[in-house]
């Protein structure tokens, strides 16, 4: 290479990496602009939403791709859910022995990128009702949040499927855990991973899948 095409390929590099800092901040500054805007929103007509900080604000707005409308009404429905749902402020694990009995889910490590690890042994599922299922899931992802490190905001799953069953299948759970993880964590899961998936498990999975919005989807990889 002559030493003025490496000049030139030096100065389009530094164009460019300054062109995604220019655009990360632009993006960061909108971010900024819509939390405001929406924190009033929400505030005005749920006073517990001061409660909150500005990244379960931001999480919500991510998940409804910066609409402040939309994101406003789902974080509302989230607290009035929260309200109802969890009324002392915690799941007590009295309130989910069944499947806290059955030893289904671990934290265990961290990814290269410094998220926390969740793993969950399928074939240990035992559909219990659904409603301490409920629990059991914003339990679950209680406990997740509050060992989240600092500086990150969500956690991988992998999930193994080995040795799963019709015994095993719960479509009504899943369909409550997608519903939970979705409409009140959002953008909490970074990726998760289905491995070791049975022939037999697509049946189950073809059921919740249409339910799975767009933005979970595609976080969602399963390894046959």
């Amino acid at each position: 290479m002559t030493s003025y095409l490496r000049q030139k390929f030096q100065s389009f590099q530094i164009g460019s990496s300054d062109v995604k800092e220019d655009s990360l901040e632009d993006q960061e500054e909108v971010e900024r602009s819509k939390i405001g805007i929406m924190r009033a929103v929400v505030e005005a007509q749920d006073p517990s939403a001061k409660e909150v900080d500005d990244f379960m604000i931001r999480r919500f707005l991510r998940a409804r791709d910066l609409d402040v409308e939309k994101a406003s009404a789902m974080f509302l429905k989230y607290l009035s859910w929260r309200k109802e749902f969890v009324p002392n402020g915690f799941i007590s694990p009295s309130e989910i022995p069944n499947d806290l009995a059955q030893d289904k889910l671990f934290m265990q490590g961290h990814d290269k990128t410094g998220r926390p690890i969740v793993l969950v042994f399928a074939e240990r599922h035992k559909p219990t009702s659904v409603e301490e299922f409920k629990r059991f899931v914003t339990y679950t992802l209680d406990q997740i949040c509050a060992r989240m490190p600092s500086g990150h905001e969500k956690f991988t799953a992998i999930a193994d499927l080995e040795g799963w069953g019709y015994a095993n299948s719960d479509i009504r759970g899943y369909l409550a855990a997608v519903s939970i993880l979705q409409d009140c964590y959002p953008e909490r899961l970074g990726k998760m991973f289905i491995i070791h998936v049975p022939y037999i498990f697509m049946t189950a999975w073809k059921m919740v899948y249409p339910f799975i919005d767009k933005n979970t989807k595609k976080k969602v990889e399963c390894l046959l």
